[in-house]
């Protein structure tokens, strides 16, 4: 064991969460402070972000993504500073943390950047899990899904996991108890959608078409009944995204690969969030598998993951 100039052992924490996909997503009009109500059921699914963090001497956060990356690090433009979710998260608690120190951020990224799945926000929960292990904060779940809630609406959904339902912003969660696995295809693009932006288009598409939009007040009971039975076709007819017309006018070529997808052999298939990712539903792990494999020929970055997955965890916590 080595000692960090004399002062503590270096020790490294090591967490994994998950990416989402909204399985349904309602949008309101938009409010008064500019945000936009909404009702979805978030579904965890088994593609990981993973922060390690490290305890430094420095008294400063530092940020870096590992090699070990899956995405294309030359294609996105990942900010390194204050600007990174997850050093606002160890920002955060070292508000928070009476024995908090200069720690060293090391991301993982598998998660789409800006690809409507929620990836940013796991590296935050990653990270508030990763920093309150670091520093023996001893916060509760609950504390840090306070502290998560701060950070943006998606934050907390990742630290918890699961399958959830959001309402207001999406940030008051309420877990629904579904045990049953469901089978998806997630089609990465090799571009990102900016969500305020694509909000800002479903907006003036509204606005053209006159519509009357109310506030969403729940989400639709038929899809927590198929995902907690497990059933796939059932689910397949009540799978709904409000942003994804907005999505597909921004980046027509969603609504071609949409039906890629299907003529492939998909159930259906979604806009995840804001896009531009997009899930398709299979019946079975089998089924995805050989689904991906089918749009990978087609010249299309497949993966099959299935949900739900549990939220943020630590998987090592290793003195150095």
């Amino acid at each position: 064991m080595n000692a960090v100039r004399g002062r503590f052992a270096a020790r490294t924490v090591r967490v994994k969460a998950p990416g989402k996909v909204n399985v349904s997503l309602d949008v309101g009009p938009r409010r008064a402070d500019g945000y936009h109500s909404v009702a979805s059921v978030y579904l965890a699914v088994s593609l990981y972000e993973e922060v390690a963090a490290t305890n430094t001497d420095t008294g400063c956060i530092t940020v870096s993504i590992s090699p070990a990356s899956t995405l294309d690090l030359d294609a996105v433009d990942i900010p390194l500073d204050e600007r990174n979710l997850a050093y606002k998260a160890a920002a955060i608690m070292a508000d928070v943390s009476e024995h908090s120190t200069g720690v060293h951020l090391e991301i993982t990224k598998r998660v789409p950047v800006a690809g409507g799945m929620g990836g940013g926000s796991a590296d935050a929960a990653a990270t508030l899990l990763a920093c309150d292990a670091l520093w023996n904060s001893g916060l509760s779940r609950d504390e840090l899904a306070h502290l998560a809630a701060e950070l943006g609406a998606d934050v907390p959904f990742s630290l918890l996991g699961g399958t959830a339902v959001g309402l207001g912003v999406g940030d008051e969660l309420s877990p629904a108890l579904v045990k049953a696995q469901t089978d998806w295809v997630l089609v990465v693009a090799d571009f990102g959608l900016s969500t305020p932006e694509v909000f800002r288009t479903l907006d003036r598409l509204r606005t053209a078409e006159g519509a009357e939009i109310e506030e969403p007040a729940a989400v639709d009971p038929r899809i927590l009944t198929a995902l907690r039975s497990g059933d796939a076709d059932a689910l397949s007819r009540v799978l709904v995204n409000d942003l994804q017309r907005a999505s597909i006018e921004l980046a027509p070529g969603l609504r071609d690969t949409l039906g890629l997808g299907e003529s492939c052999g998909a159930i259906a298939g979604i806009v995840s969030g804001s896009g531009p990712t997009l899930a398709f539903l299979t019946h079975s792990p089998a089924a995805a598998a050989g689904l991906a494999e089918d749009l990978r020929h087609h010249g299309l970055d497949a993966m099959a993951v299935h949900g739900p997955v549990h939220g943020a965890r630590i998987i090592s916590d290793t003195l150095l």
